[in-house]
C-alpha cells in the first residue's frame, strides 16, 4: 500500500501498447443522431492489450471513424449503421429511445455523447425493459435496473468473447502478463503470510493479530483490510414478518 501510488515500473501499465479508446464518434450530435442513419463499414477487428473483448475500427460515410466494442456476429468488411433510423440489427448503433423493448444491447452511454460506459466487458449485455417519461429503463448485467436518457446510444447485440473467463489460465506466467498489461501487481501475497514487520496482519502468532477494520483517515501502510466497515462477515438476510 505504501508503494502503490508512486507509479514505479512494478505498478505502471504499458499504455503505449493500447490501440485506442472504445468510443462512439463525438462529431454526430444527440439530436441529429436521433433522426438520421449513417452507413459505416467495419475495416478491421483488432486486439487491445489488457481488454477482454476485441475492438472494431469503423469508418462512416461522412468521414468519421472510431474504435468500438465488438458484438457477437459482426465481421471485418460488414456493413453497419448509426442513428435512430437504422434497423434493429446486430452491430448497429441506435439511440435507446428507438430500441424496442426486450432487445439485448451493449456499450450503453450514461449521458448523450459520452461514448459508451455500461455493459462493455466480454459477454456482457443489458436488456431494454420499457420506455417511460423518465427515460428508457434498462436491466444491467448485475440485475439492477436503471433509467437512461432516450438520446443515449447503444449497440445492438452481446459483447464478443463471452466464453473468455471459462478457460483457466493454467500457468501463473499467463496470468502475470495479463495483469501486467492492466497495470496490476501480480502475484499478491496475503498479509497473513507476511512477517509482523511488513504488514499489520503479519505473523502466525495469535497475540500479534490485529483488527481487520481501519478508519478512512488511516495512513498508507495501515489502511488495509476492511476500510471504514460498519460490520464484518457475510450479511444476513432480513426476514420480513408479514
Amino acid at each position: 500500500m505504501q508503494r502503490r501510488g508512486h507509479g514505479g515500473p512494478t505498478f505502471r501499465a504499458s499504455t503505449n501498447k493500447r490501440v485506442a479508446p472504445a468510443k462512439y464518434p463525438s462529431t454526430i450530435g444527440p439530436s441529429e443522431n436521433f433522426d438520421a442513419a449513417i452507413n459505416g463499414v467495419i475495416e478491421e477487428l483488432v486486439h487491445d492489450p489488457g481488454r477482454g473483448a476485441p475492438l472494431a475500427l469503423i469508418k462512416f460515410q461522412n468521414g468519421d471513424e472510431c474504435y468500438t466494442v465488438v458484438p457477437e456476429g459482426v465481421f471485418a468488411g460488414g456493413q453497419i449503421q448509426i442513428g435512430g433510423r437504422a434497423p434493429v440489427e446486430v452491430g448497429n448503433i441506435l439511440p435507446l429511445g428507438k430500441v424496442p423493448e426486450g432487445t439485448m444491447i451493449c456499450n450503453i452511454e450514461l449521458r448523450p455523447g459520452d461514448g459508451g460506459k455500461l455493459s462493455r466487458s466480454s459477454g456482457a449485455y443489458a436488456t431494454v425493459v420499457s420506455h417511460t417519461p423518465q427515460g428508457t429503463m434498462v436491466k444491467l448485467p448485475s440485475g439492477r435496473t436503471k433509467y437512461v436518457a432516450d438520446h443515449c446510444r447503444a449497440t445492438i447485440g452481446i459483447v464478443a468473447a463471452s466464453g473468455r473467463t471459462d478457460k483457466p489460465f493454467l500457468k501463473s506466467g499467463t496470468k502475470y502478463h495479463l495483469m501486467r498489461a492492466r497495470g496490476r501487481k501480480y502475484p499478491r501475497t496475503s498479509g497473513r503470510k507476511m512477517v509482523a514487520a511488513v504488514h499489520p496482519y503479519g505473523s502466525s502468532k495469535r497475540s500479534s493479530r490485529k483488527a481487520t477494520t481501519t478508519s478512512h483517515g488511516a495512513p498508507p501502510g495501515q489502511k488495509v483490510g476492511l476500510i471504514a466497515a460498519r460490520g464484518t462477515g457475510m450479511k444476513k438476510k432480513k426476514i420480513s414478518m408479514e
